[in-house]
């Protein structure tokens, strides 16, 4: 029989997951009914995906706002000022830290990057940006100075939230004194104070290392912060800290799940001995893709896939069949096509790298490429598919 499908990727249903629930029995129980249900079957190099808030949640890797707060005092011990670089713009990413650390500092420096944080959530529009004259380079912005240039209320188009607002009334609550400024340097901070934590996600390494050089007396990121568990029972991360932490309650918030690699590895032990297959898993939170409309990054977390097992590590190695297709195979009859193509990818080296044959195949990490893929099946809405089911992900077109 022809073969006449490739990829298949299926989200698979669980009950609400709660502390507590033994999620790997969980995860082997659904795949199993769902392949015995829609009638398929299950194969070596199958690829379970299983989401970061679930595994989270199921370990109950939990803090309070009142437990941030005290972990901040405890690293910040001695002063009573702190200054912010580079906080994302967001209600479920950041406020609740935001409020915490209000709770450990008398003051705060706010230092924004402009036009958008890294993620590509604007504090102005670019066009009128460019029409002021200014040179995000170079040019610090007080808020002052901001509003005069920008309106008294600028609302971000997707929420309709003036993020530069809802920050400062957030420190304000707190009892906390807070001075806003948008900059790009990250140096620009230390003329304010030698406190400084280091709030963005994917460059907190490079802006910790150049505010290093400059003698501060403290820098701290979100990933040193709740890396311990601060008291019998309360979540941590003692890799990612509050990186990749999402607003659970108005007093919970939701850290990234640790020990992933136990968990992906016991899903793929428990699938072998009910299955007799050997399937892949790895845990999956946002993907590593941009909006083309909003110019929003989805990838607010520190990775794609936090856990992995073995068999996903490395990176696609393919053949561009649109390029032999426009070039070596271009007056052959359909038939003779499809055998001379199989034979490539037969036939193919193991590194195709600089490989005319291979150009235009980006060469992402497999966990990238599968991570995203879950998180378009799955969502983050009312699906109810915490768990992706890929087949024939490394299947290609020489595959019976």
């Amino acid at each position: 029989m022809v073969r006449t499908v490739g990829t298949v990727a299926r989200g698979i249903r669980l009950p609400i997951i709660k502390a507590g629930d033994d999620l790997v029995k969980m995860v082997i129980r659904a795949i199993i009914l769902s392949a015995k249900t829609e009638g398929y079957l299950l194969r070596d190099q199958d690829v379970i995906g299983v989401t970061e808030s679930a595994v989270a949640r199921a370990q109950g890797n939990y803090v309070s706002i009142d437990e941030v707060a005290v972990d901040v005092s405890r690293k910040i011990k001695g002063t009573e000022e702190l200054g912010i670089l580079f906080p994302i713009l967001s209600r479920n990413r950041f406020s609740q830290i935001l409020k915490s650390i209000a709770r450990s500092a008398k003051k705060i420096y706010l230092q924004l990057a402009y036009p958008a944080d890294e993620v590509g959530n604007h504090l102005m529009c670019l066009e009128k940006m460019y029409e002021l004259g200014l040179n995000p380079y170079l040019d610090v912005l007080s808020e002052a100075r901001y509003r005069e240039l920008f309106g008294q209320a600028v609302k971000h188009p997707f929420t309709g939230i003036d993020y530069v607002q809802m920050y400062r009334e957030l420190v304000a609550g707190e009892g906390a004194e807070i001075e806003v400024f948008l900059a790009n340097d990250p140096r620009f901070i230390l003329q304010k104070t030698k406190n400084v934590l280091v709030a963005n996600v994917h460059n907190r390494q490079r802006h910790k290392r150049v505010l290093k050089q400059f003698d501060p007396q403290i820098v701290l990121g979100l990933d040193d912060l709740c890396t311990t568990p601060l008291k019998n029972g309360s979540g941590y991360n003692p890799e990612y800290g509050l990186l990749g932490s999402n607003r659970a309650t108005k007093t919970k918030i939701k850290l990234f799940p640790r020990e992933g690699e136990k968990f992906v590895q016991a899903v793929q032990e428990g699938l072998q001995r009910e299955t007799g297959k050997q399937i892949e898993v790895l845990i999956y939170g946002d993907g590593a893709f941009k909006d083309p409309v909003g110019g929003i990054w989805e990838l607010a977390d520190p990775v794609v896939a936090p856990a992995y097992t073995k068999g996903l590590r490395g990176l696609p190695n393919e053949i561009k069949l649109k390029y032999l297709a426009d070039n070596q195979l271009q007056d052959l009859n359909e038939e003779a096509c499809q055998k001379a193509i199989k034979e490539y990818i037969r036939e193919k080296k193991v590194d195709l790298v600089g490989e005319a044959v291979s150009q235009g195949t980006t060469p992402r990490q497999l966990t990238d490429l599968l991570g995203s893929l879950c998180d378009l099946i799955s969502g983050s809405g009312d699906k109810g598919t915490p768990v992706v089911l890929i087949q024939g992900y490394f299947d290609n077109y020489a595959t019976e």
